[in-house]
């Protein structure tokens, strides 16, 4: 799933390449028809391949997963999701970044009231 979010629809010959630690071919045909089954994707042919793409838009999923990700890693958190995420090694927030996230703060404080 995480492929066909990030690269976009693809076959399964191209699913298989962008694994890391690739598991065998047959592996993903049988992840691809779970999948298929359980209503997470779907597919169109072209020519003798079958094209892969999520069922579910972009945007619901992300949040579907970062509802779990504060779950699971944060205890529910978002400040101290917010706080991982600053902390990063190698992360260097812009003024323009900075600013932004301000705005989104004041306008979060601003609904609250």
């Amino acid at each position: 799933m995480d492929i066909l979010f990030e690269h976009g629809d693809r076959s399964a010959r191209d699913i298989h390449e962008t694994l890391p630690d690739k598991p065998a071919y047959s592996t993903v045909r049988a992840l691809l028809a779970v999948l298929l089954e359980k209503g997470h994707i779907k597919h169109r042919q072209e020519g003798t391949r079958y094209i892969y793409s999520p069922v579910q838009e972009v945007g619901k999923a992300r949040h579907s997963a970062l509802s779990r990700l504060l779950r699971i890693f944060f205890g529910g958190s978002t400040v101290k999701a917010v706080t991982a995420l600053l902390g990063m090694k190698g992360q260097t927030l812009s003024d323009q970044e900075l600013k932004e996230l301000s705005e989104l703060i004041e306008r979060a404080r601003a609904k609250r009231q």
